[in-house]
């Protein structure tokens, strides 16, 4: 294996890939788009470049026909993604977030499952201004989307404060360190003078080179017992090993991706696998080197399978593992112990150490907005300005407000009190373990609703919940409009993806802990054979199971669906 030789994919590049090419570094023509004055819209390539800015260009599809019939071109509007290491947000960022929502964009927040900011209905005219004033609070949306490193996650855990302030600075810097180095985003969108050089001085990306990665990459820490992040859907997944309420390092699971594509066996969801242990200071050299490999040898020609966890697969986990501490100049160790018991989120007041509270809301579907009878969005903008601590978006798209003092505790129960602000300790359990994607109407590659549904269908579920005395069962349940996956429904107990308006395929048999992917149980199926299907099923599993039993663990004992034990066997 020492002798053996790494090759990448041999191909003609994809279109992105001779995008990126040409782009001088992820330029393009943006400048020149952005100013363009007669539509809304900007180019096919230009619109690829964007993604790596933290924006793509979107639709209303709920008003696409009307429009072509009026002869008039789509109502684009921009999505706008503000990266957030960790999901940490100051309350003046906050106050900034919730501000721009309010001038630019269309009067809502999302929380997203990777802990950052989304705003929508940003107008191509806005986004300059909107993007100078998330400058001006050192917020930026660079690397939100693209080939790149995207916004690195990490557990909000509260019970541990001192090691999440550790663990936090770390993935601080790995968010930092893993940026492109271009001055594109700095020159188009903050009106940075470019620097003059001799002419044969060309610009440089050290570590991602000038076409930059395949696809994009996800970094995520996890804190256990905490696996709130799905450590194992990373690309990098980084595990703190804390050892006598100290971090003495991290295990290290690479390999991880939930995207797929229908009908594409090719394609499929795949969960990261450790291969060492490193220490703290180690962490943004593994990071880079892994990086630096899948750059080398991933797929440039079909970017269907082009993540990381294809090139680890194509090449074998121990040729990664040994390509990689080739690259480090030396080997990890051995993986050190660990166990999870959790992915979800604590709700309510919970007290850590040095005497801070921590309070988290339930957010469905991470939408903040104010609704006729929940004042959700302007009770948050009011905390936010008497707040001293900080917002820790979590990855179950719910919202932490986090290091609250003890004098200050009072003053923010009683604007949560005023406002109606809610843990969700009213709703079961299984819809505070829910997620969904944005969907319709903005995403393009949306086939089924997800966000705007699945509140509306868990209103009939939690009948059947309630029939079997399972309103305080955890059970994760997890919605997307398509599989690329965004709300991680491979991983849910139960997950669903849109195949069509109102049809979805349905999963089942994700370990509660994200240690086993689900696996297809109906496919392309309707409103009234889902709640058919979870009728037989949560009645069974409320008089079948055995204690302490999850759904996911109980539907593979009882043979309603078999164990996907990897990715690889994910659709036999």
């Amino acid at each position: 294996m020492a002798n053996k030789v790494l090759k990448a994919p041999e191909g003609k590049p994809s279109q992105m890939e001779q995008v990126k090419e040409k782009s001088n570094y992820l330029r393009g023509t943006l400048k020149e788009s952005m100013l363009e004055p007669l539509s809304a819209g900007i180019s096919h390539e230009d619109n690829l470049l964007m993604k790596f800015h933290g924006s793509y260009l979107q639709d209303d599809r709920d008003l696409r026909a009307e429009r072509q019939k009026q002869k008039l071109e789509p109502a684009y509007s921009f999505m706008l993604r503000a990266r957030t290491p960790g999901g940490v947000a100051t309350p003046e960022q906050w106050l900034v977030m919730n501000d721009l929502s309010e001038k630019y964009g269309n009067g809502t927040l999302k929380l997203t499952t990777r802990q950052a900011f989304q705003l929508h209905g940003l107008l191509k005219w806005n986004m300059k201004s909107t993007i100078q004033e998330l400058h001006s609070v050192m917020l930026d949306s660079i690397a939100a989307c693209g080939d790149v490193n995207r916004n690195v996650m990490i557990t909000p855990n509260p019970h541990l404060s001192e090691v999440h302030a550790e663990v936090f600075e770390w993935t601080r810097k790995l968010s930092d360190d893993l940026l492109p180095r271009t001055r594109a985003y700095h020159e188009i969108w903050l009106d940075e003078e470019k620097v003059a050089g001799t002419p044969d001085v060309e610009e440089v990306e050290p570590m991602y080179g000038p076409l930059y990665l395949p696809r994009k990459f996800k970094i995520g820490v996890a804190i256990p017992p905490a696996n709130d992040v799905d450590v194992f859907m990373q690309d990098i997944g980084y595990i703190a090993i804390i050892e006598d309420n100290k971090l003495v390092g991290f295990n290290v699971s690479i390999g991880g991706g939930l995207g797929m594509t229908h009908g594409d066996t090719e394609t499929y969801p795949q969960l990261g696998k450790i291969i060492g242990f490193c220490k703290p200071e180690q962490i943004v050299d593994v990071a880079e080197k892994i990086l630096t490999i899948q750059r080398d040898y991933g797929n440039r020609n079909e970017r269907k399978n082009a993540r990381f966890k294809y090139t680890v697969d194509r090449l074998g986990l121990e040729t990664v593992k040994e390509e990689l501490h080739n690259r480090l100049g030396w080997e990890l160790e051995e993986a050190r112990p660990f166990s999870f018991d959790s992915n979800g989120d604590r709700y309510g007041w919970v007290k850590g150490v040095g005497g801070k509270w921590h309070f988290t809301l339930f957010i469905e579907g991470g939408r903040v907005k104010d609704y006729d009878d929940y004042k959700l969005k302007t009770g948050l903008r009011e905390i936010a300005k008497i707040h001293t601590g900080d917002f820790r978006l979590t990855s179950n798209q719910n919202l932490m407000i986090a290091e609250v003092t003890t004098q200050k505790k009072k003053k923010i129960e009683e604007l949560i009190k005023q406002y109606g602000l809610t843990d969700g300790k009213h709703y079961s359990a299984l819809r505070r373990s829910s997620i969904a994607c944005v969907a319709l109407p903005t995403c393009a590659l949306a086939m089924a609703e997800a966000e705007r549904y699945l509140p509306k269908l868990l209103d009939k579920v939690e009948v059947i919940i309630e029939e079997n005395g399972l309103q305080d069962d955890e059970i994760t349940i997890r919605m997307t409009g398509c599989p690329n996956s965004c709300g991680r429904p491979t991983l849910g107990e139960i997950g669903f993806i849109g195949k069509a308006p109102g049809k979805y395929n349905m999963y089942l048999g994700a370990a509660f802990d994200g240690s086993r992917l689900n696996k297809m149980y109906r496919e392309n199926i309707g409103e009234e054979e889902i709640l058919s299907e979870l009728k037989v099923l949560l009645a069974r599993y409320a008089k079948e199971r055995e204690e302490g039993e999850h759904f996911g663990d109980f539907v593979i004992r009882a043979g309603v669906i078999e164990a996907t034990t990897d990715g690889t066997n994910f659709h036999a």
